[in-house]
């Protein structure tokens, strides 16, 4: 633990001693701790994370990636307090983190999970739902049937502890583990997660029940095998996206290195596309491809030289040639990434006007792309309403006018209506639209560069006109 900051590391002992006080009348001689049950938990939980691990390239898992809360909160139910603290901890030392410090991640988790646990065990306990939940326990039947509904008011509270507590300590690590600021670090994460763990503590009713049920501890697996089938299949699809997004961080990141002076300029074209697709009723993944359309944009540009992007003055006519080979370069470099899907098409055909005068191809109308004929609307807006260092960008109801008065010959009127619409109903920052650059201008103003855009002519692709 000594790459830990001194006050995380405290924060961490102080949470770690605090479970271990919760643990300690299990451990007490004749405390009657129903350690079979103990163990076949813990045995679960360590299954749970290892199954994570297994499941994650590299077998790494993020700070408590592993964790099968619904088991936990069955934990909670079924265990006295003391004994639920101890049922996460073999799980949360075995799992491997994906970064150092190790020992201080695998400590946190298990010590913060562990007093979670106990958290909700004793709220269970103390509004008396062992007694609702019925049953012997010992699966030989028996006992009283379950107090449902009432069952459901300690399981509810003990789940709504369980996350609270969880979310208050992690706030706590993020300040003093990664300085992030008070206000911020328990900012969202409760609200956020009450929802699921509702969800959670519904099922861990129901395991607990069949649990103490004459059907025993097996037919619990009726309800957690399922349930943790589910959460892993939707653990997947959110890895998997994430990976989407972080490959198309990099791609515009490589554009932004290249060709600084439109830094910001791709995720902002990614929004307008993204408020005009909202407008055209486009929902879920449609949408969201749109969106990378958007962001994606211009990542042609990282097959044009560098000093034809940041040349002073106008451009000859090579290197404009140049310059209009990026939509191509852009789709030959997207080509093989599957989940772009449409993007791929507006990538390429970005730049195509709707009275066929534009390129790499000269489609006209309805020969453009959907996804096209709308990131090519996005486009024109952002660079004309974007601050650059070598001139102001334009207000939005003049950038507006310009998009009108080329719907029809350049633009979808379509997509220019959307767009109108949306901006209505949402408007369009100033921290959204202004670019700021500590760079010098690659051209002199009012003579444009391989990359400015002005209002005038709205979007040709010419010196002065966007690209």
């Amino acid at each position: 633990m000594r790459r830990t900051p001194g006050a995380a590391r405290a924060y961490i002992l102080c949470t770690a001693a605090g479970a271990g006080l919760l643990a300690l009348p299990a451990l007490v001689p004749g405390a009657g701790t129903p350690w079979n049950t103990v163990a076949l938990l813990a045995a679960l939980c360590l299954a749970s994370e290892l199954a994570a691990r297994w499941s994650r390239p590299g077998g790494a898992v993020a700070a408590g990636g592993g964790a099968f809360f619904p088991l936990l909160l069955a934990a909670a139910f079924l265990l006295p307090p003391a004994a639920a603290v101890l049922v996460p901890v073999p799980g949360a030392l075995a799992g491997v983190v994906d970064r150092p410090p190790v020992t201080a991640r695998r400590v946190w988790r298990a010590a913060h999970l562990a007093a979670a646990v106990g958290a909700a065990s004793w709220v269970h306990v103390a509004l008396g739902g062992p007694a609702a939940l019925g049953g012997t326990g010992d699966g030989a039947g028996g006992g009283p049937p379950p107090d449902l509904p009432y069952a459901l008011v300690p399981a509810g509270a003990a789940a709504l502890a369980f996350g609270l507590l969880l979310a208050a300590l992690d706030g706590g690590i993020l300040v003093t583990a990664e300085r992030v600021a008070a206000r911020h670090a328990w900012r969202g994460p409760a609200t956020r997660s009450m929802g699921p763990h509702v969800v959670h503590g519904c099922a861990a009713l129901m395991t607990a029940v069949l649990w103490r049920s004459s059907y025993g501890p097996l037919s619990a697996l009726v309800v957690l095998l399922p349930m943790y089938i589910s959460s892993w299949v939707f653990a997947q699809y959110h890895r998997q996206h994430a990976a989407h997004r972080a490959t198309i961080r990099a791609l515009v990141q490589a554009v932004d290195i290249k060709d600084g002076y439109t830094r910001g300029h791709s995720e902002r074209v990614g929004r307008a596309s993204e408020l005009i697709a909202g407008e055209l009723g486009m929902e879920g993944e449609r949408a969201e491809a749109l969106r990378f359309a958007g962001v994606l944009h211009d990542v042609g540009k990282l097959g044009v030289p560098t000093r034809i992007l940041r040349k002073e003055g106008p451009l000859t006519p090579q290197e404009r040639r140049a310059v209009e080979l990026h939509p191509e370069y852009g789709h030959e470099i997207v080509r093989g990434i599957g989940f772009l899907d449409e993007a791929r098409a507006a990538i390429l055909h970005h730049h195509e006007r709707l009275d066929g005068s534009g390129y790499p191809y000269g489609l006209a109308g309805d020969e453009i792309p959907e996804f096209a004929r709308v990131v090519a609307v996005a486009d024109a807006f952002d660079a004309m309403t974007s601050t650059r260092s070598y001139r102001r960008g334009r207000p939005v109801p003049a950038a507006v006018r310009e998009l009108e008065r080329c719907a029809g010959s350049q633009f979808d009127p379509r997509m220019v209506r959307a767009l109108v619409r949306a901006l209505d109903r949402h408007g369009w920052s100033a921290a959204t639209t202004t670019v700021t650059s500590d760079e010098q201008p690659a051209g002199l103003p009012g003579q444009g560069t391989a990359d400015d855009t002005t209002a005038t002519g709205a979007a040709a692709d010419r010196p002065g006109l966007t690209r």
